[in-house]
């Protein structure tokens, strides 16, 4: 086996264990070799759990095959192809992807999108626009008029104190 054949191998993977800081998969290596325990390295921010199958490279630092590194994890059964030059995009197997796009442009497209913040949530944006419902379980402030508080004349609502 040549140093470069100990120092890298191309592999499957076959189980993974994602409850530790620093996940570990079980890897099928070419030529049969099945290596436990392989610590697979994500670039920091970035974590998945790839699915049995996905395919990666193994590195084997010094050609020592008794410790080895998973440094990249790919599964071509679900990768996005046809992205333009600079594209970037995140995305999962059931069809949510997050699209950088040309001219600036970002595509979130999924079932059911949450936003969870502590404090507030900002547009400084000209425009929203929704084809659909907007539903609100709180009081709505367009240019300092409040839609719980503002009553017209003829109308039986009465303001709401505090609001």
């Amino acid at each position: 086996m040549s140093l470069m054949n100990k120092v890298f191998a191309r592999g499957v993977v076959s189980l993974v264990n994602a409850t530790s800081k620093l996940q570990s998969l079980q890897m099928r290596l070419l030529a049969g070799e099945m290596k436990d325990n392989m610590e697979h390295l994500e670039p920091y921010g970035y974590t998945s759990n790839p699915h049995p199958g996905a395919e990666g490279l193994a590195a084997f630092i010094g050609g020592d095959r008794s410790h080895g590194v998973v440094v990249c994890i790919a599964d071509r059964r679900f990768r996005l192809a046809g992205l333009k030059t600079g594209e970037v995009a995140l995305y999962t197997d059931e069809g949510d992807v997050l699209h950088f796009k040309r001219e600036r442009v970002i595509e979130i497209e999924t079932m059911t999108l949450r936003i969870k913040a502590g404090t507030a949530v900002e547009f400084d944006t000209p425009l929203i626009h929704t084809t659909g419902r907007i539903v609100s379980d709180g009081d709505q402030v367009a240019a300092k008029v409040s839609q719980v508080n503002h009553v017209h004349e003829g109308s039986d609502k009465k303001p709401v104190p505090g609001g």
